[in-house]
């Protein structure tokens, strides 16, 4: 059986009204560069789903597919049974789908509370660049209580006017946790939520999925930390030059051998199961 195939089969028992994602046969590439190659999987309410690889394994890539930043080359998307793989990226926010990036994308002139309603504004059925425009003022009286619950909910309360710059990167990056949480998402993507932090803040960023995830949040984390995804995600599929070649339970794909290949190569992975 194709890895392909396990991968349909692993979801088709799920009740297609507990799908809010599905991916089928997606494929984006670049000339000769096939950067994600035939994709397939549905993502699951209330759970975190994880993806992971190595670099260049096109995890990003497949992000940027489902927020419509980069066009498909074939394929289906699907956000609670209704397709938008021709939905410009600007409306992507409308449908309930919220992003965090791999770096850091605060306005460092802006407080917390501004950074974070900049979220609120976007999941709003009006507004955008308009209401900014309009003043600080005009954007935090539409979004103050959509700002306060994300606060909330990400642990932020009391640093509300502090600006960027002045606090940790593990806390710069729940700032842009909470910034998407403000848009009120039924669908959260992480992008690399953890790089570049130390095992404290590691550890405090998964406490906070975890924690969205009891209050039904769905998640779509990319991360390259074998052992945070193994803590964090329900579910864990494993890429590698853009192709799917491990699903399931997130302890059993990191003992699978492509996967061990990919991230050690042969000879490590041939240590790794020796040991």
């Amino acid at each position: 059986m194709t890895t392909d195939a396990r991968s349909r089969e692993a979801t088709q028992n799920e009740s297609t009204t507990d799908v809010v994602l599905g991916i089928d046969d997606v494929a984006v590439h670049y000339g000769g560069i096939k950067a994600v190659d035939g994709i397939s999987f549905d993502i699951t309410r209330g759970k975190i789903f994880g993806i992971l690889g190595p670099n260049g394994s096109g995890k990003s890539t497949l992000l940027a597919a489902v927020t419509r930043l980069t066009p498909l080359t074939r394929g289906t998307l699907t956000f609670e049974g209704e397709p938008f793989a021709k939905v410009s990226a600007q409306k992507v926010a409308k449908l309930g789908i919220a992003r965090t990036f791999q770096t850091v994308r605060l306005l460092p002139d802006l407080t917390v509370r501004e950074n974070v309603a900049l979220g609120a504004d976007l999941g709003a059925e009006q507004g955008g660049m308009r209401e900014l425009l309009l003043g600080r003022k005009a954007l935090l009286n539409r979004s103050r209580d959509a700002v306060a619950e994300a606060l909330e909910r990400t642990g932020l309360t009391g640093l509300e006017d502090i600006r960027p710059g002045e606090l940790s990167y593990g806390l710069q990056r729940r700032v842009e946790i909470a910034r998407a949480i403000a848009m009120s998402p039924r669908l959260l993507l992480l992008d690399e939520p953890t790089a570049g932090m130390n095992k404290s803040e590691r550890e405090d960023v998964t406490s906070l999925l975890k924690k969205l995830r009891e209050e039904g949040l769905t998640q779509l984390l990319v991360e390259h930390d074998v052992q945070m995804m193994v803590d964090t995600c329900d579910t864990l599929i494993a890429m590698n030059f853009g192709v799917l070649i491990a699903q399931g339970k997130p302890q059993d794909v990191v003992r699978e051998p492509s996967v061990q290949e990919a991230y050690l190569g042969k000879r490590g992975a041939q240590d790794a199961r020796s040991q």
